[in-house]
């Protein structure tokens, strides 16, 4: 089964918030099969235009695994400090 990626682009809005959405958001991956890869203020934008100042990048194991996490009641309380600290794009992105 092929891995699957969440992409976040973040304009933050909120850096205080962004911190209490990070701490809740680390422990949602409590017994998860998924793993930050990247994490970053300064992404090299190579062609058009890129959304916000951050960008993150999460790998699960499966699509099925990334929305799993996604939906679950950890990551829900989560969500809501992300979107109250940043405008916010996420897209889940199947591997190979």
């Amino acid at each position: 089964m092929p891995k699957a990626y969440i992409v976040f682009t973040e304009a933050i809005k909120d850096p205080d918030g962004m911190a209490e959405y990070a701490k809740v958001a680390g422990a949602s991956f409590d017994g998860v099969a998924g793993r930050p890869l990247a994490l970053g203020p300064a992404s090299e934008v190579l062609e058009g235009e890129w959304h916000g100042n951050q960008t993150v990048i999460l790998e699960f194991d499966s699509v099925e695994a990334a929305k799993a996490w996604y939906t679950s009641e950890a990551y829900s309380q989560a969500i809501r400090l992300r979107q109250a600290a940043a405008d916010c794009n996420a897209a889940i992105i199947p591997g190979f």
